[in-house]
């Protein structure tokens, strides 16, 4: 008998889930409140440009996310701008890039080749490497990343240039509130990996091209049902099946946002449940889009900067979106993640702060004044992955539900790779209790 599932929530995890089922023969219906597939990975439409609703950068293993890609027809080498392990700064604040040689010493090289590292930076960060491997890059107590920064003796110059921004931009949580065990995590599979894994992908395409376009094409040509701009506000239990819109499906996977995921369990009644999901704090994300002449071209494809709030400096990182597709010529991204404080500013003061940052950075003062600017922020965009934080299993109380999203419990933090990986373990768990 062939298994009839509904998937509720169009995100790269509820896709992955819809494929994932789809393949193994169930008849899947997927069912997307708004208009465009992707969810909190997204393309927008603003000013007659095509958007993202954030810059992404695939950081560390994300061989889930590759393998469904691959699944659906996509060309990673089309698809990706891929890029050796770097942190590089324009103002040669420093320069950090791991060369195409085999792990670790891919990451020595990198250290010993460091320029704006000292002697005493270079020491403390191999060290930390070195006790990180040791102990299986996991701490028995969790704590704040500060705290095991501190711990290991890590310089405050790592600790700006490297450590900061590369916690903001993994967890999108600041280092005094995020978890050590999840940052690890994250240093496990980038700095600790083997070469090819700790290699950057950048995407060239938008977010919904990516991946959930095609995902829906491969979808409608295996059997399943796309339906958009239909929105679920209930599920409720009949005769042993679950009603979801005006029709009965044997199974559903919940792949929204956790506030959407808790607005439809609530009613079901399961107290603890709720706890869990009410615990996960959204952390926004904001975009700075600018755009330039055409010509305006970085050095590189991106950029870390330095952001110091105090003085307008908000951007975390720079990308050159021309260098990803040259139909985007000219427009620069600029991202800031944990951006509260950022996003609480006008978005016209927002964007022309963002624009003097790059000018004073970059030592190019026409960038102080882009032809046209868009801010996004996304409000909601990850959890706050914070210190022992005890996220949700995709098995639910109730028979025939299951979760789906990169707030589920697993070693990563809310990354596209978490999200497929959990979109993948929720249709594994639907076809293992049929």
């Amino acid at each position: 008998m062939t298994l009839s599932v509904a998937v509720v929530g169009g995100g790269w995890a509820g896709c992955a889930a819809a494929v994932e089922l789809a393949r193994a023969g169930s008849a899947v219906t997927l069912f997307e409140a708004a208009r465009t597939l992707g969810g909190r990975a997204r393309r927008i439409e603003a000013g007659g440009r095509t958007l993202d609703n954030g810059q992404h950068i695939l950081l560390g293993a994300y061989a889930s996310t590759l393998r469904l890609l691959a699944t659906v027809g996509v060309d990673r080498r089309r698809a990706f701008l891929t890029l050796p392990l770097q942190m590089r700064y324009p103002d040669g604040a420093m320069d950090f890039v791991a060369p195409r040689l085999p792990a670790p010493l891919h990451l020595a090289v990198a250290l010993l080749r460091a320029r704006g590292l000292d002697r005493e930076d270079k020491l403390a960060m191999a060290r930390f490497s070195t006790a990180a491997r040791w102990m299986g890059w996991r701490l028995d107590a969790d704590c704040p990343v500060t705290e095991l920064l501190a711990r290991f003796g890590q310089t405050e110059r790592l600790y700006r240039l490297m450590w900061r921004p590369l916690c903001l931009a993994a967890l999108n949580t600041p280092p005094e509130r995020a978890s050590a065990n999840v940052f690890l995590a994250v240093l496990r599979d980038s700095l600790g990996a083997r070469r090819h894994a700790s290699d950057m992908l950048v995407p060239r395409a938008d977010l919904s091209a990516l991946f959930p376009d095609a995902a829906a094409q491969w979808l409608a040509a295996h059997g399943a049902t796309v339906r958009t701009g239909v929105r679920i506000d209930a599920l409720a239990q009949d005769a042993g099946k679950w009603r979801v819109g005006d029709a009965l499906y044997d199974r559903v996977v919940v792949a929204t946002a956790p506030a959407g995921a808790a607005a439809l369990l609530a009613p079901l009644g399961d107290s603890a449940l709720a706890a869990q999901l009410d615990a996960l704090t959204a952390e926004p994300i904001t975009t700075c889009y600018l755009q330039y002449d055409a010509g305006v071209r970085l050095a590189q494809p991106f950029f870390a900067l330095e952001d110091t709030p105090a003085t307008g400096h908000w951007g975390q990182f720079v990308f050159d979106r021309g260098q990803l597709d040259e139909r985007q010529a000219g427009m620069l991204a600029v991202i800031v993640s944990a951006s509260g404080d950022a996003a609480a500013l006008p978005r016209q003061a927002l964007a022309a702060a963002v624009a003097a940052q790059l000018a004073s950075t970059l030592g190019r003062a026409e960038l102080a004044t882009p032809a046209w600017s868009n801010v996004v922020t996304e409000k909601r965009a990850t959890y706050a992955s914070t210190p022992g934080l005890v996220r949700p299993a995709n098995a639910t109380p109730w028979p025939g539900l299951v979760l789906a999203g990169d707030y589920t419990a697993g070693e990563y933090p809310a990354t596209l790779e978490m999200a497929v990986r959990s979109g993948v373990q929720a249709a594994g768990l639907v076809r293992r209790n049929r």
